[in-house]
């Protein structure tokens, strides 16, 4: 379980995050929306703990600074941020020994399988492609098998395959309790996937709904996402942060 209370980020007089609340519940996935600027990976970097900020975040209750909680949370950021001297292997290596992972090796030629990776295993990371760089990224994300994953912009760069593949391990992920926040602004690429959606615009939440709501409601995520970052009137309200 995630929880994030009244967290916010400036950078000077810019506000990128404002006062955001809400909470995401184990075996779900949530999909944070929104034009670019508009705060997500501000979002995404607080949570995994990587910037200073004010409020709270917690990961099933432990702060999420805190060593308990980085044991349990996993991110793929963005941009791939790759060592130039290390092979595809040795990158997998490395994580796993950061995270003392045991017995890790069948899990990694189980992701290079799915993510088409068993012929690069001994290239180095500045010889590979964007899409294998992205590819690896993802690899490297999933290798722990962390119980909250957060993936920015996770599809960008990737082969159909590949999305195809993404899309069915975060189905895995969910039917085995893990919780996700996936921040993307492609609405299409995950259109099937959420249970949750979460638009922000201007560093602030505009909608916090479930997709039963939605349903309820008979309106699309592409039109509410549209309403609530354009301006555009009729259809459901706007969710509320929790």
């Amino acid at each position: 379980m995630l929880d994030v209370s009244h967290l916010t980020k400036r950078y000077g007089k810019v506000t990128a995050c404002d006062d955001l609340t809400f909470r995401l519940e184990p075996g779900s996935v949530t999909v944070l929306l929104g034009p670019n600027g508009a705060g997500k990976s501000t979002l995404m970097k607080s949570v995994v703990g990587f910037l200073k900020y004010e409020g709270t975040i917690t990961v099933d209750g432990h702060p999420n600074k805190t060593a308990q909680a980085r044991r349990l949370l996993g991110y793929i950021p963005e941009l791939p941020s790759l060592y130039p001297n290390l092979t595809v292997s040795e990158h997998m290596d490395f994580l796993a020994r950061a995270y003392k992972l045991t017995d890790y090796k069948p899990r990694v030629e189980e992701l290079f399988r799915r993510f088409e990776l068993l012929d690069k295993k001994t290239k180095f990371g500045d010889e590979l492609s964007k899409g294998m760089q992205q590819k690896l990224n993802i690899c490297l994300g999933l290798l722990p098998e962390p119980t909250m994953l957060l993936l920015d912009e996770p599809m960008i760069g990737l082969d159909p395959h590949a999305i195809k593949e993404l899309k069915l391990i975060l189905e895995e992920q969910r039917s085995l309790g893990r919780t996700m926040l996936v921040s993307t602004h492609i609405i299409d690429s995950v259109d099937m996937l959420w249970d949750r959606t979460i638009i922000m615009n201007h560093g602030a939440i505009r909608a916090n709904v479930t997709r039963e709501e939605l349903d309820r409601d008979g309106i699309t995520l592409e039109q509410l996402f549209f309403q609530v970052t354009e301006g555009e009137s009729g259809g459901a309200e706007e969710g509320q942060a929790e």
